[in-house]
């Protein structure tokens, strides 16, 4: 099981990015499931609009319609989301992120993010897994 970070996602879908390969290879060979917070679907959407093409949103969305990717997020985990927003108010974690990390826990898998200054932190405190290594 995985859970997407928008970068660890954008990484797997441009040839482009450094974390390319590793990335796409991950998501290829990992039997799923493979779990999108919605909260990053707008990050996610944005970045594709403007480095990649509306074709590669459209089979993004395609993926997710088809159950590739599942969607996960609910008002559960909000009061989680809110408890990671003040804990790391230093870095700061943000929602999107913080998206993340509750999904990730409470799913009990691993993080598929290159975003290894913010997801390296909490990782270090033993809640999450990262799936690539800095």
């Amino acid at each position: 099981m995985i859970v997407l970070d928008t970068s660890g996602h954008f990484a797997a879908l441009s040839r482009r990015d450094s974390f390319h390969g590793t990335a796409s290879a991950l998501l290829r060979d990992e039997p799923g499931p493979r779990v999108i917070p919605a909260a990053i679907l707008g990050e996610l959407a944005y970045l594709i609009e403007q480095r990649l093409s509306i074709r590669v949103l459209d089979l993004l969305l395609f993926d997710i319609e088809r159950g590739l990717f599942s969607l996960d997020l609910g008002a559960e985990d909000i009061p989680r989301v809110r408890e990671l927003i003040r804990r790391y108010a230093d870095l700061p974690l943000g929602l999107v992120d913080a998206a993340v990390v509750a999904c990730t826990e409470r799913n009990g898998g691993r993080v598929l993010t290159a975003d290894f200054r913010h997801f390296g932190v909490v990782a270090r405190e033993g809640t999450i897994v990262l799936a690539l290594a800095p």
